[in-house]
Parts: C-alpha cells; sequence; structure tokens
C-alpha cells in the first residue's frame, strides 16, 4: 500500500511547491486549499499516512481541524505548519492532536527529513513491550493504556510514547538525543523543542491524575528523568 500524504494549505503557491517536494521523494501527495477540501479528500481515500496541516486556513481554525482529523484518524502523523510563534499557540496545536510542529518560514530539507522521520516511526513491527508499573502508575505500551490508580489518563500518541519512554527508565537520567531518538526517530532533524512541549503537556496530565506536578524532572543541558516514587 502506497504512503498517501496530504497537504492542507490556503497559499497555492506553497501547498503545490510542498506537494512536489512529497512527490519527488516517492511519496503520494495530494494539496487541499481549505478545510473543507482536506475533508472532502479524506472521505474519498478514507486513510491518509500523514498531514501537514497550516494553523490558519480560511474557512477554519486549524487547531479546530487538528481535533476533528485526529479524531478520525487517530494513527495518522499530524504535522503543523504555522507562523505563530507564541507557546501557548504550539501547546494548544499539540493538545488537539498534532505529533509535530514546523514555524514558517522553514527549510524545505527539514520539513522533508521530519516527514521521513514520523513515516520511519509509523512502520515498526516490534512486539511492544511489558507493562511498566511505577508507583500508582501503570503504563500498558500493547494496550496503549496509562492509568493512576486505575484510571485512565487521556493521552496523545507522542504523549504516549514519550511517558513509555521515561517511566520505562524511572530514576534514570535520560539525554534529550535518546528521547528523541525512541520516541520521534534517531535521525531525527531539526529543532527538539517539540519535545519540551510534549513533556510539559505530560506533566499537566499527569497531576491532573493525581501524580506529583514534578514527577518528570528537567535536567538542564541534558534531559529529563522520571521520578520512581
Amino acid at each position: 500500500m502506497s504512503t498517501e500524504l496530504l497537504v492542507v494549505e490556503d497559499d497555492d503557491a506553497i501547498g503545490r511547491q510542498l506537494t512536489g517536494s512529497l512527490r519527488a521523494q516517492g511519496w503520494r501527495a495530494f494539496h487541499a486549499a481549505t478545510a473543507r477540501a482536506a475533508l472532502d479528500r479524506l472521505a474519498v481515500v478514507g486513510r491518509v499516512d500523514l498531514v501537514l496541516l497550516d494553523v490558519g486556513l480560511p474557512d477554519m481554525d486549524g487547531i479546530a481541524l487538528c481535533r476533528q482529523l485526529r479524531s478520525a484518524l487517530p494513527d495518522t502523523v499530524i504535522i503543523m505548519l504555522t507562523a505563530r510563534t507564541e507557546e501557548i499557540d504550539i501547546v494548544l496545536g499539540l493538545e488537539a492532536g498534532a505529533d509535530d510542529y514546523l514555524t514558517k518560514p522553514f527549510r524545505l530539507v527539514e520539513l522533508l527529513a521530519r516527514v521521513r522521520a514520523h513515516l520511519r516511526r509509523g512502520t515498526g513491527a516490534a512486539a511492544p513491550p511489558p507493562p511498566v508499573l511505577v508507583g500508582r502508575l501503570r503504563v500498558d505500551p500493547a494496550e496503549r493504556r496509562a492509568t493512576v490508580d486505575g484510571r485512565e489518563v487521556p493521552l496523545r500518541p507522542k504523549e504516549f510514547d514519550l511517558l513509555v519512554a521515561l517511566a520505562g527508565s524511572a530514576g534514570r537520567a535520560l539525554a534529550r538525543e535518546r528521547l528523541m531518538g525512541e520516541v520521534w526517530d534517531e535521525h531525527w532533524f531539526g529543532s527538539t523543542k517539540t519535545l519540551d512541549m510534549h513533556v510539559s503537556a505530560l506533566r499537566r496530565k499527569l497531576a491532573e491524575a493525581g501524580l506529583r506536578r514534578d514527577s518528570i524532572t528537567t535536567l538542564r543541558g541534558y534531559g529529563y528523568r522520571f521520578e520512581a516514587d
């Protein structure tokens, strides 16, 4: 089955350039200039492996569309393309279900590397590791379920993968590069700010579930450590 990509970008010139560049890599790529056109395309093809989603669309807020896409396509990679540089806007996008983001203007080589990395992560067929128990937290990779005192914590796909990596090495310091390699891709290209955003969201959700707010410690200049109770 061929890899299907969808570019949702209201600027026709940018949309055509991105679509052409993706096709040159051997992927099937299609351009939608509006949210309506994107949803119509998905209704036709039924599935898509990756979406490049511009946040500024003429007929629907891109974050609202991201939320809708994530609900309909839980396994699809969504990369936001945004001119908004405020951290809260990026957090909202990740909360809506985006796996990653790039701020405009971006280099085409970085975008292609990110796309390639995410698609590689989606092709692994290795058996999931056994459940991890850390105090009141249980993380079950096979079921893709995390619970605190038996109550499920609602996590986005990358948040869950990050928790598996952190909780699976509870009490040990994990370098940023290792976490990026395990959760995103070993050949990751560009900023690792997306890691910080996911850690921030994960901390908040774990705290809301009843764990300590500082259950994930930042190790400045190195990485993170999940604190074992």
